[in-house]
């Protein structure tokens, strides 16, 4: 073969291996998250796949199922699937996760944090959250970002809650086992129930309230229509994270894991935007939604802080005193 032959060869062969090379990496990867597509958890996950398309040129392809679909529904099933590596990706709740993780109920113990400084304090890159994303790892789930489903405050359709005592008797879905402990605390009768159920139960009856973050998710979800009152009682923060199958994190080299840990982080902090920026309007659009809305004084949070020491107490013992003193301590300083 003459040597006009031999390179015209050569550069077929390089063609044929580069097109090779790109299909290998182009792939759709499959999200999973717990909320409606009008969420900012559905928004933050439709960031991730914006910036991962393009960062990777389009290889990279996200689609994106709401109300934890792939798991049939359940969302705490999702967490398992990711790290089973049936699931690429999961945007969830801490505590969603705690049937599988004890110890990520150390975000959402009772009146644990008062304010977003103290929050961001505990999530940040060296923070006491480092511990969890260990323990995740081990049930084979790569946290890449931490993201916002915010302070959980309380509604519902029976009578205003301004005190401890105002909620002896209401049945109220709560989203995990910490929560049903801080109900009975409370007198109240809590019933563990899937978000996608959740609004039907509101609606017939079958529970009276139910307590959830009001930007990521009583105005998104727009809970305000079948229920009447509301207390903003921040008695538990709830983060969500955005986590990776870490066997499928692991088949990455180097460069990819570091580009998906940024495109993570730039997701996250949007959805963390939008969802403190839907939060701070959130109570006078409820209010012009027909909510009754009560704003508790100081005296009455004090009272449902030591109506709530109990489950606090119960739960500390379960996640650690270690890993709830440190985050104590990262409280402390931020103040």
């Amino acid at each position: 073969m003459s040597r006009t032959g031999w390179g015209r060869l050569a550069l077929a062969t390089a063609l044929v291996s580069a097109m090779g090379m790109g299909a290998a990496l182009a792939e759709t990867l499959r999200l999973s998250h717990n909320t409606g597509d009008g969420t900012t958890w559905h928004k933050g996950a439709e960031r991730f796949g914006e910036l991962l398309a393009e960062r990777t040129d389009g290889d990279m392809e996200l689609r994106v199922f709401p109300n934890a679909q792939l798991a049939g529904g359940d969302q705490m099933r999702q967490a398992d699937m990711v790290g089973r590596g049936a699931l690429d990706f999961v945007m969830t709740s801490a505590i969603n996760v705690t049937p599988l993780v004890q110890e990520m109920a150390v975000f959402s113990l009772p009146y644990m944090y008062e304010n977003y400084a103290q929050v961001d304090a505990t999530t940040a890159d060296g923070g006491p959250a480092e511990a969890l994303r260990e323990i995740l790892r081990g049930k084979g789930i790569e946290v890449l970002a931490w993201g916002e489903n915010g302070f959980r405050e309380v509604t519902n359709n029976t009578r205003p809650i301004k005190a401890p005592a105002d909620m002896a008797g209401l049945n109220m879905r709560v989203a995990g086992p910490m929560y049903i402990d801080v109900m009975n605390a409370l007198g109240a009768n809590p019933q563990q129930m899937q978000w996608t159920e959740t609004m039907t139960a509101l609606q017939q009856g079958v529970v009276d309230g139910q307590e959830n973050p009001i930007g990521a998710v009583i105005i998104p979800q727009q809970v305000y229509e079948v229920q009447k009152y509301l207390t903003t009682w921040h008695y538990s923060y709830d983060p969500i994270f955005l986590g990776i199958s870490k066997a499928k994190y692991d088949g990455y080299d180097a460069e990819t894991q570091a580009m998906l840990r940024e495109v993570a982080a730039q997701a996250m902090e949007y959805q963390r935007q939008i969802t403190r920026e839907g939060t701070e309007t959130g109570v006078a659009f409820l209010r012009e939604k027909g909510m009754e809305v009560h704003e508790p004084t100081p005296e009455e949070l004090a009272a449902f802080r030591e109506a709530t020491q109990p489950a606090f107490d119960q739960w500390a013992e379960r996640v650690g005193p270690e890993l709830v003193a440190s985050f104590q301590d990262a409280i402390a300083q931020a103040q």
